[in-house]
């Protein structure tokens, strides 16, 4: 079944754009145990962590919430370990397209099958944007190896959302398990934007430690948003919190990174911040309305 959105954008409460899909119906996870406990570890994680699609449907529905669901596919990085099918993500989120927003993800190591999925998963299952992660991916995102992954997400009109800073996956493990920080530093996504000026792109996260760089960014190119997913608002760097309050409170984005942090615990320290009132609902759920284009 192809995923068409049936999101009552008036009735739910927010839309959070960062949530992942971390295991299938057989069991099977996108990261190794060793990962995942590394992972869990960082962010002390309170909640199951592995969800499925299903899981994330009935929690979200709880929460009269709707939310971006996806996976990352790391398979020449991690060695050959599959990640759990986009296809499937998009076919089991139509089953719950009242809640769920599926995004895609495809292996930037191999740009030429990447671009043959992505048609694939934008015209047959209908998916609405795509999930990189360089630091896990292993690659570097400016790099014009991927020039035609990008060519093929705006050719479709699919958002890309890419991680951005730090990242709890290898964290603690001897040298983080070969993952590189520095593949997502987000001026390496400068070029991309500029060179794509039609790919509407996301930052994930406050980019720590390169905040700086993704206010700035997102400042000078009308193509590219914030989701503030990843950390709990309490720890945001203190310009990223004026900036999401002023200038860049049509671009900012909410997101948890549920399961490693709850909606719940993020909406709470969000709401100590010292945020414009009007800045509140567009961050919540008014900007990724238009971004989504639901």
């Amino acid at each position: 079944m192809k995923y068409e959105s049936a999101i009552d954008t008036e009735a739910v409460t927010a839309i959070d754009v960062h949530t992942h899909v971390e295991a299938d119906d057989h069991h099977h996870t996108s990261l190794d145990t060793e990962l995942l406990d590394a992972s869990a570890g960082y962010f002390r994680a309170q909640v199951p962590r592995t969800p499925t699609v299903a899981d994330l449907a009935a929690y979200y529905r709880e929460r009269n919430m709707a939310a971006v669901v996806f996976t990352v596919d790391a398979t020449t990085a991690l060695g050959g370990h599959p990640p759990v099918s986009s296809e499937e993500i998009a076919e089991q989120a139509a089953d719950h397209n009242d809640v769920l927003i599926p995004f895609g993800s495809v292996d930037p190591r191999n740009p030429a099958e990447a671009v043959s999925r992505i048609h694939v998963l934008a015209t047959n299952y209908g998916v609405r944007g795509m999930k990189f992660h360089p630091s896990l991916q292993g690659f570097d995102p400016s790099d014009p190896t991927c020039y035609p992954i990008y060519e093929a997400c705006a050719e479709h009109g699919l958002v890309t959302l890419f991680h951005t800073g730090q990242t709890g996956i290898g964290a603690g493990l001897p040298g983080g398990r070969g993952i590189r920080l520095r593949y997502s530093d987000p001026m390496l996504l400068d070029d991309v934007a500029a060179d794509f000026p039609q790919l509407t792109m996301i930052l994930a996260h406050p980019s720590v430690p390169w905040a700086d760089a993704s206010i700035s960014i997102a400042t000078h190119k009308a193509n590219v948003f914030i989701d503030l997913s990843g950390w709990s608002p309490k720890y945001f760097p203190p310009q990223l919190t004026r900036a999401i309050g002023s200038m860049l409170k049509t671009k900012a984005l909410f997101g948890s990174d549920f399961p490693l942090i709850t909606p719940d615990r993020w909406i709470s320290d969000f709401e100590h911040l010292e945020i414009k009132p009007e800045a509140t609902p567009l961050i919540m759920k008014e900007n990724a309305i238009r971004v989504l284009g639901l």
